[in-house]
């Protein structure tokens, strides 16, 4: 039995839960409401503020689902209850961001501005900073993967380089460094 998919995923207060036709799981919260269809060979059922998983046998393509759609539902439900944070530093000599909307700007050493257009799921704030702290870029949304992939995407337009740490890097982020150039001894 799957370690993950036999756990039983807790519906936390403000959470509801319904089992649609074609096996699709829809979860309303306070922060939005999400679905994922699960697969037919996977069976769902909802009692008690618990969504509960089983699966027909241990074939390893059954064991490999139960605890993967388990997960899945588990983050939709955390999601739409707390959603999900993830923090970026801008570390750089005039490394700047800026929120319009939907639309982020980045001011990261280039010759241009590099914009990215948001999804309307994800919700960017840039807080205010104190003197001589590094900017930084709060994405939040309920949906886990997608804010992750849009970090990924932003850290894309510069990461972190190794010598002296510029570039876009998570907030708690330990980077390897590497030892600069040194004069060669005669």
């Amino acid at each position: 039995m799957s370690r993950i998919g036999k756990l039983p995923v807790n519906l936390p207060a403000g959470v509801t839960a319904e089992l649609l036709p074609g096996n699709v799981v829809k979860v309303k919260g306070p922060h939005g409401e999400m679905s994922q269809k699960v697969d037919a060979d996977i069976t769902v059922t909802i009692e008690d503020n618990q969504i509960k998983f089983a699966r027909p046998s241990d074939l390893p393509r059954f064991r490999s689902m139960h605890g993967l759609y388990r997960a899945l539902v588990n983050n939709m439900v955390i999601g739409v209850s707390e959603q999900f944070t993830i923090e970026q530093e801008l570390v750089g000599v005039g490394y700047r961001v800026a929120v319009e909307g939907q639309l982020l700007k980045f001011s990261l050493g280039f010759s241009h501005e590099i914009q990215l257009l948001l999804p309307a799921e994800i919700k960017a704030i840039v807080p205010d900073v104190k003197k001589g702290e590094n900017p930084r870029l709060v994405l939040k949304s309920c949906d886990k993967q997608l804010v992750g992939q849009v970090a990924a995407k932003i850290r894309s337009f510069r990461a972190p380089e190794p010598y002296k740490g510029k570039g876009i890097k998570f907030v708690g982020e330990q980077l390897r460094r590497k030892a600069g150039k040194t004069a060669a001894a005669k």
